[in-house]
């Protein structure tokens, strides 16, 4: 049996380094878990001529066949991004018998359920913790401490740029531009950010979650999907006034054989959990049939969080059996929009016989009213009516006493 395990990296960007780095501080603590040494052994780059702190014992190449061809390589680390090259460097690895482990939930969400087919074929691992939520360890958790629990719901922050965005407008009354010029120079956003402020980074994870813990992903076109790209001050201001603060919300519930999934913008009281969550930090609310709600929150991006999350998967891969999804028979569908909400429309709001309008407010000339009603009546008025914006309000039971107007 060989005293070492062989490993090699796919990128070495921000999280690729940083992998490379744990590995070698830790090299002690991994020893000593695993009862191997661990070792780096390739490392797949696009420039091979630019200049890295890499040891010259290591293959650095652009060639991923000669990565593959390591002698007795025993698990591969992707740390690219891009779908179709991701599946086919992670299923020419699967063939040749290696073990996975990646952190790129777009190529997850679009392929996950054939890399997890694959990795059954040749009897091999698939691990993705880094991919949904940097580094909190929410897929260990539902897959190695809960596993009698049925999930029944996940309330979560996906993505630190745009909980770092709505933190900064609130804290500093910046303007949404000035919030992403922010988010951009400190390294939060990319220079092109439409991933995450239009809540497509936070979706994928979410999908990501959904095949794990169901088995299934619902349509993407069923999804309630909306980013944060229209979140103006006053929205913010007004959800102060009422002692709301507005998050990026990512949630999949499941109840009577059915899977519903939404993500978007929603208030939240200073009862929820995710109220506190501020800056660049994830939260992850799992609600089990047994034990309640349980809460962790974290880093949710940056090299040694999500380099942390890979080196625990490495540790999984050989301590840990895999574990099956908790409700492989689930259907998914839409809201049906009949169901009774609570809002906060801010705005212009019209005479509406369909809704109920429990408070309101003034502030600096913009109108701001707390309503209950029918989800697709709310919605249609919002889109049927001129400068006006609502967001749910996540976390409270929907009012249907008469209007209370202070």
């Amino acid at each position: 049996m060989s005293s070492t395990i062989k490993v090699a990296l796919l990128g070495f960007g921000t999280v690729g380094k940083g992998v490379y780095d744990s590995v070698e501080t830790h090299q002690g603590r991994l020893q000593s878990i695993l009862g191997k040494r661990v070792e780096i052994v390739g490392i797949l780059v696009k420039d091979v001529m630019k200049q890295r702190d890499i040891d010259s014992n290591i293959l650095v190449c652009s060639d991923i066949e000669q990565i593959l061809q390591i002698p007795n390589l025993d698990v591969v680390l992707e740390a690219i991004v891009g779908v179709d090259t991701g599946y086919d460097y992670l299923s020419r690895a699967m063939d040749k018998g290696i073990h996975v482990i990646t952190a790129n939930k777009e190529l997850l969400a679009h392929k996950g359920r054939e890399l997890r087919q694959k990795a059954e074929e040749q009897g091999v691992r698939l691990e993705y913790e880094a991919a949904v939520a940097g580094g909190i360890p929410i897929i260990s958790t539902l897959k190695h401490l809960l596993k009698v629990n049925s999930i029944v719901r996940i309330e979560a922050i996906l993505n630190g740029t745009s909980n770092y965005i709505l933190s900064d407008i609130r804290e500093n009354k910046s303007l949404f531009r000035d919030a992403l010029i922010q988010a951009q120079e400190k390294g939060y956003a990319e220079a092109n950010p439409s991933n995450d402020i239009d809540g497509w980074d936070a979706f994928y994870k979410l999908m990501v979650l959904s095949e794990f813990v169901y088995g299934a992903q619902p349509a993407w076109n069923q999804v309630a999907h909306r980013g944060i790209r229209d979140v103006d001050l006053t929205h913010i201001v007004a959800a102060d006034s009422f002692g709301y603060r507005l998050k990026h919300v990512a949630s999949i519930e499941y109840q009577d054989g059915v899977v519903k999934a939404a993500i978007e913008p929603k208030f939240v009281p200073s009862s929820h959990p995710l109220y506190s969550v501020e800056g660049v930090d994830n939260a992850v609310i799992i609600t089990g049939d047994l034990i309640g709600k349980l809460s962790l929150q974290g880093p949710g991006a940056g090299a040694l969080p999500t380099a942390s999350a890979i080196i625990e998967d490495l540790v999984n891969v050989f301590q840990v059996s895999d574990r099956k999804t908790l409700h492989p028979d689930v259907t998914f569908e839409t809201t049906t929009g009949k169901e009774v909400q609570e809002w906060l429309l801010i705005g212009n709001l019209l005479d509406s016989d369909s809704i109920i309008i429990h408070q309101q407010k003034e502030i600096d000339g913009i109108c701001s009213s707390r309503v209950s009603g029918e989800e697709h009546e709310i919605r249609k008025l919002i889109e049927t009516s001129s400068n006006l914006s609502g967001y749910r309000i996540e976390g409270v039971e929907p009012k249907s006493k008469e209007a209370l107007v202070v």
